[in-house]
């Protein structure tokens, strides 16, 4: 009887187990799952060149730089190799690190120079911002190459020429002309007529490739051979020779040849300006969420805003309120809209600038800040935490320039290794530097011009970027890595992605595919630093009757396509031992996995 009696309870926990999960929902990408490794990316050249050099030994470190280079090659239309690049590194068994590959504002960039400068062939002189959107006047130094190579020389394990191979051989023997790419081709062809090394390594014949057919960028594979041949000739231990490929890079033939570019064409960076500069391995910024660590880089990108809305959003029952329903995404909203405020105030390279991030990333800020959250009503005003005086930023009325942001690389290997990256800059339309095949990035517009403000333009300052990977651990364990593109919408993409995962129980395919929504209640990152109050895109499946909810609490609305949304992530989701994959498709995100 007592055996019975025992197979009954078993089978209505069983019964009761089955009912708490939640049905499969039908996703437009299948899910994608493994027991060893995965990679997830923006294309499939991303995606195999990780992929191979994991094959060939490699951890996930070699492999995330692997991609990374790819991605130089083949998603220029995102990010080159002049860009920038945040990234978070998880050894097992090892703290998380985060890495700067952010460059700095070359020396003759001043807020002065910035004020009085002629305008473009492409601006309209009585609405300018203050820095070019695009252009040799908008680059700060190169960053994103020596955050590889200090990532690769402390916590990889291969040759720079081994993690290149994949780059260098899509860069020489082409690659098929994917649809993005060819498209921005197009439509930027007439300003980069203006630049003609540009118009040499884009229009080789003078016309876009069109898609499908075979593009090949010889210039930059000469560069990636110089590189390789400077780590040939060194001598020394392993870290010797990748510091002969930054040096070649940074202070020897290439960095010469950027810089008599940029003087020859009226740009900013000198030569001494690169020799400066370096990547730095810096501690990452950490919150908790309902039992989970959530890691970001700090506060010269904006990723602690992630940590401050989830701080915020911690005192709600945000799965009794139902996923995307008007009470949810009214709470959401208002909490993302409380931290972008801290972050327009008070966010910027921590070098130059005391910031308040110990009261910013605290539970007892969070809960005074929640009771500015109405239930009832959406706010306008734009409300930073009050610590002394309050810097207005001012906007200009200059149309919106092109940011054809960032791409994504997410890499877990066989040893539970991690590497989270968001690659970006030196996007299209871009200025190559010369005879390196090298695009420069257009990312000096991200400073301010206020005086006094943490994000102000000065020489040697990194700006503060919108780039932002995420690492979440439990109880120090491994659990998900996610970045995307999206510019000042990444945090609050990913974060929505976050809670449908740990909240609604989503797998990581069913997360990055549902519905999202997109405030614009913040000072753009990026041109003319555009304050848009109380705006809300929502995605066009989320139904009229929530649309409706949300424009009679206030919210300024817009629906727009039905995956309009310009976000689009990887996310890798490590749950009892299987490594769950998750690919946009709004961007057409890659993931692989076994």
């Amino acid at each position: 009887m007592k055996f019975f009696a025992t197979r009954l309870s078993l089978s209505l926990f069983c019964v009761s187990l089955a009912q708490a999960q939640s049905p499969p929902k039908p996703t437009m990408m299948p899910p994608v799952r493994g027991l060893h490794e995965m990679v997830g990316a923006a294309n499939n050249f991303e995606v195999e060149a990780g992929y191979r050099i994991l094959t060939q030994g490699g951890n996930a470190v070699d492999a995330g730089v692997a991609s990374v280079l790819a991605a130089s090659v083949t998603e220029l239309s995102r990010f080159g190799l002049g860009g920038e690049m945040p990234l978070l590194v998880k050894m097992a068994g090892k703290p998380v690190v985060a890495i700067s590959g952010v460059g700095v504002a070359p020396a003759k960039a001043t807020v002065e120079f910035y004020t009085h400068r002629a305008p473009e062939p492409w601006e309209d002189s009585a609405h300018m911002s203050p820095v070019p959107g695009q252009g040799i006047l908008s680059a700060i130094t190169p960053g994103a190459f020596d955050g590889l190579i200090l990532a690769l020389e402390k916590y990889g394990t291969k040759s720079f020429a081994e993690v290149v191979a994949p780059a260098l051989e899509y860069a020489q023997e082409g690659f098929p002309m994917p649809e993005e790419f060819g498209g921005m081709l197009g439509s930027y062809q007439r300003i980069m007529t203006l630049w003609p090394a540009s118009m040499k390594f884009f229009y080789p014949d003078g016309v876009p490739t069109a898609r499908g057919d075979v593009f090949r960028e010889p210039i930059l594979a000469n560069t990636f051979r110089e590189l390789m041949e400077a780590e040939k000739k060194a001598h020394g231990k392993r870290e010797d020779k990748l510091r002969a490929v930054r040096d070649l890079f940074y202070k020897g033939s290439i960095a010469k040849r950027i810089a008599d570019f940029c003087e020859k064409n009226n740009g900013l960076i000198a030569y001494q300006d690169l020799a400066n500069f370096h990547a730095e391995v810096d501690e990452p910024r950490m919150g908790t969420y309902r039992g989970y660590e959530v890691y970001k880089p700090g506060f010269w990108t904006q990723g602690p805003v992630m940590i401050e809305a989830l701080n915020l959003l911690e005192g709600y029952d945000l799965k009794a309120m139902g996923h995307n329903s008007p009470q949810y995404l009214h709470t959401v909203v208002e909490a993302v809209k409380l931290a972008f405020a801290d972050r327009d105030q008070y966010y910027g390279d921590p070098k130059f600038s005391k910031i308040p991030e110990e009261t910013l990333l605290s539970k007892e800020y969070a809960t005074e800040r929640r009771k500015l959250i109405d239930p009832e009503h959406a706010s306008m005003e734009h409300r930073p935490g009050s610590f002394g005086t309050r810097i207005t930023i001012p906007t200009s009325q200059a149309a919106k320039d092109a940011v054809n942001d960032t791409t994504c690389v997410n890499i877990v290997d066989r040893q539970g290794n991690a590497f989270s990256a968001t690659p970006s800059g030196a996007w299209l339309p871009s200025v190559i530097a010369g005879d390196t095949g090298i695009p420069l990035t257009s990312r000096l517009q991200s400073f301010v011009m206020t005086p006094g403000h943490p994000n102000q333009l000065m020489p040697g300052k990194r700006p503060r970027v919108t780039l932002s990977p995420t690492l979440i651990t439990k109880a120090g364990k491994l659990e998900m890595i996610l970045s995307t593109p999206g510019g000042d919408n990444q945090d609050q993409a990913l974060m929505q992605v976050i809670l449908n995962i740990i909240e609604f129980g989503m797998t990581p395919q069913e997360a990055v595919e549902a519905p999202r929504f997109q405030t614009e209640h913040f000072y753009s990152s990026f041109g003319n630093h555009e304050f848009t109050p109380g705006k809300v895109n929502l995605e066009g499946r989320i139904p009229k009757t929530t649309v409706d909810a949300m424009n009679a609490l206030g919210h300024r609305v817009t629906v727009t396509g039905d995956w309009s949304n310009s976000s689009a992530p990887a996310v890798i989701w490590v749950h009892n031992g299987v490594l769950n994959g998750g690919a946009d498709p709004r961007r057409a995100r890659f993931v692989f996995g076994r």
